[in-house]
């Protein structure tokens, strides 16, 4: 990636991404504050605003970031075992939240998507970028012959990204996993009815 950025540079706007990700986790966009993300972030006014012209920016960068972070490190999910695993992680990390703040792309998600056209479009980029990943690991599944010719790897890929992000959203309301639990267990029962 060559943003012109020394590596210390990169390390700088890395870390104002993270805090601003989390403080927006938990306090909202609109009650995150620029100065709550400089000392957050430990940086200077000066550094802030080197790296990002003022908070529309900073916010579509940390959502391109979150897009980032779903793309490039989700496991691959090529076989049931692995998309058990994940159904499992997801819970467990939120109710090790005591699911609260939700998902950290799918808040972002809920409350910017009518804040303008150029900010729902990131957003759309970064659902799909999830939904690639999903699509691919699902068609590298019937390649396989672990799922039927006739499954379809769009239809489950909607499938599963929105049995997570319904399930998280209902547990972070309700305070407990099983609507959560319950959700994935749905999704996977349908991904499984494909199996060979």
């Amino acid at each position: 990636m060559d943003d012109g950025l020394t590596p210390k540079g990169r390390a700088t706007r890395a870390r104002i991404l993270a805090a601003t990700a989390e403080l927006v986790r938990r306090k909202g966009v609109t009650q995150t504050q620029l100065d709550d993300v400089r000392r957050a972030a430990g940086v200077s006014g000066s550094q802030l605003t080197h790296y990002f012209h003022d908070k529309r920016t900073l916010i579509d960068d940390v959502i391109a970031w979150q897009a980032d972070a779903v793309a490039n490190h989700e496991p691959a999910l090529d076989s049931f075992a692995a998309w058990h695993r994940w159904a499992d992680q997801i819970v467990a990390r939120h109710t090790g939240r005591k699911f609260q703040g939700g998902c950290d792309f799918g808040s972002l998600a809920g409350q910017l998507v009518e804040s303008s056209p150029r900010t729902r479009s990131h957003l759309a980029d970064g659902y799909g970028r999830w939904l690639d990943r999903f699509r691919r690991d699902l068609a590298a599944m019937r390649d396989q012959a672990l799922l039927r010719a006739d499954a379809d790897p769009d239809a489950l890929a909607h499938t599963m990204l929105a049995a997570m992000q319904g399930g998280v959203l209902l547990a972070q309301t309700l305070r407990r996993p099983e609507p959560l639990r319950d959700s994935l267990d749905a999704a996977l029962a349908r991904l499984e009815s494909y199996a060979r």
